[in-house]
């Protein structure tokens, strides 16, 4: 598959950046998709796929956690993609506590092997993001995985089959809607425990700590 075989809808760049709005076939319809490409010669071994925070809580694709992800994998020459669950902005479908949104990941990862099969997957997710990403970060042969204050106060991660890739979970310390105490202790207690980065006075949505989010992603995936 090439860029020219998606539903393009839009298409814009932006310091070197090519971003591409377009739609692509979900389990249950249309999934509405944003494609940011960064215009190098120097390409990064990964692509990046990005899931936003829960969809029946104003959660979407552009979300601003999400997006700023998206723009610290874009610096690692990562072409990104994030997508609207089903049932969020113009794609199809209803909210399914979790388990129809495992299967829209699946497609989206679908769709990115296709456009660049020689990469490696680099998986990320924010708060219920994190909790779909984490979930399927095994099944999908995931390479790296990034999770953003992940929802353990939604459900129950103890089933979670756990990954065995480089794994970096970010988590704000005054977090007023995942309990900070309890994410940070299940991560803890894991057999093999991800890279855990606690950042001081930061809430769910990291405002005016978003930079720091960003330096936190670059110098972990620099280093692994």
């Amino acid at each position: 598959m090439d860029i020219e075989d998606l539903n393009i809808v839009s298409s814009k760049t932006t310091k070197n950046i090519k971003s591409i709005s377009f739609n692509f076939d979900g389990p249950v319809g249309n999934i509405e998709a944003i494609l940011d490409i960064p215009e190098t010669q120097h390409q990064s071994d990964y692509y990046s796929v990005i899931c936003h925070p829960h969809p029946l809580h104003g959660g979407s694709m552009t979300n601003k956690v999400a997006h700023y992800i998206a723009k610290s994998l874009n610096e690692l020459n990562h072409p990104t993609l994030r997508f609207n669950f089903r049932g969020v902005g113009k794609s199809q479908g209803l909210f399914d506590n979790a388990e129809g949104e495992k299967k829209d990941l699946l497609a989206a990862i679908d769709l990115m092997q296709n456009l660049y099969p020689e990469k490696s997957l680099c998986l990320s997710g924010f708060s219920f993001g994190a909790y779909i990403a984490l979930s399927m970060a095994h099944f999908v042969n995931a390479d790296k995985l990034i999770t953003v204050a992940p929802a353990v106060h939604l459900y129950d991660f103890t089933k979670v089959e756990l990954p065995d890739c480089d794994w970096l979970l970010i988590q704000g310390n005054q977090d007023e809607i995942v309990p900070s105490d309890q994410a940070i202790t299940w991560a803890q207690s894991l057999t093999l425990p991800p890279t855990i980065e606690i950042l001081e006075n930061t809430g769910h949505f990291f405002h005016g700590r978003l930079n720091d989010l960003r330096n936190i992603i670059i110098n972990h995936l620099q280093t692994t």
